[in-house]
């Protein structure tokens, strides 16, 4: 079973090269922070988000949530084709809607599609089930204002490492509570985390000292699930992976092979499409976590991202369920 195309096998001292230097030149990584406390640790994660300077094209709302206001970034487009819903990674404790301001200012005139990013709240300020809540909250929003507020009601959803973890929790969520998955017509889930009680690799099975941003010892869990155990943690809600996943939209899923990620995206395409849902994955040979960075990876998985939004804004009109 090929898991990767030729090109990317003829790419791979490259791949492997580039992975290299990425690992040694991000500001934050887990094993750089293993002798700091909790806080320290946090606040060094928070310092070094990835992505580019805040682009001056995305505007901020707010909309009611369940415990207050959350912040939307939003770019929009004049006569858009659909809609998408993007929830930030960074371990559930970092991160910021501007991470990605610069990709979705892209978007908006690659794809012609909207963004609406979601600021939701953050552990260990703001544990489980914060994010989710105020993701589902986005979600419902957009289903009823996207039409009137962006000009379309066909929506996407996409994220990035724990935002694909929010983005698969959120559809379960629009699915079970809202009898609305429907309305969205694909995913794009990026290297993220499906099992919290974590699956081999999330431990450091198989993935080479040094080859990933991450270490293996899943610290950022406990800050977002504390005081739940393995069992609890495989909660649907909390671990997607679990969850009965039929009726879910077509899925874009992507990871590198030394990222401590790779077997949740292994594991959740392979049961988004044994549920009987369209299922996309690319997988990047000798890459981390984060790998879309890597200009060989980005060169080869943006134009397969694009082409893929496109084809799932074509699908009939979702017909909301409602």
């Amino acid at each position: 079973m090929a898991l990767w195309d030729e090109e990317l096998e003829q790419l791979r001292p490259q791949l492997r090269e580039e992975a290299a230097t990425f690992v040694a030149s991000v500001a934050w990584n887990e094993t750089d922070t293993a002798g700091l406390s909790i806080d320290e640790r946090v606040a060094a994660h928070r310092r070094s988000e990835l992505g580019g300077p805040p682009s001056d094209r995305g505007v901020d709302r707010t909309i009611d949530g369940p415990t207050g206001p959350i912040r939307l970034r939003t770019f929009t487009h004049e006569h858009p084709e659909g809609v998408l819903l993007h929830i930030h990674g960074g371990a559930w404790m970092a991160g910021s809607p501007e991470m990605m301001d610069q990709l979705h200012a892209i978007l908006v005139d690659t794809c012609n599609v909207a963004v609406v990013s979601v600021d939701y709240r953050l552990a260990p300020e703001h544990p489980y089930p914060a994010a989710p809540d105020d993701c589902e909250a986005a979600a419902c929003w957009l289903i009823e204002h996207a039409a009137e507020e962006f000009g379309s009601d066909r929506l996407l959803i996409a994220g990035e490492s724990a935002g694909a973890h929010l983005a698969a929790v959120t559809l379960l969520r629009m699915r079970d509570g809202h009898d609305a998955a429907d309305r969205f017509l694909g995913a794009n889930l990026v290297f993220g985390a499906y099992d919290l009680s974590r699956t081999p690799s999330q431990r450091g099975v198989g993935i080479a000292p040094g080859t990933d941003i991450l270490d293996g010892t899943g610290f950022p869990l406990d800050l977002f699930l504390p005081g739940m155990s393995e069992e609890q943690r495989r909660d649907p809600d909390v671990s997607p992976l679990f969850a009965d996943l039929r009726g879910m939209p077509p899925a874009l899923f992507s990871v590198g092979t030394n990222d401590h990620l790779v077997d949740d995206t292994l594991f959740m395409a392979a049961r988004w499409e044994v549920a009987g849902n369209r299922t996309d994955l690319l997988v990047y040979p000798d890459t981390p976590h984060g790998c879309i960075a890597l200009p060989t990876v980005a060169g080869h998985f943006f134009p397969r991202l694009f082409d893929f939004f496109r084809a799932c804004l074509k699908t009939p009109r979702a017909v909301p369920s409602r």
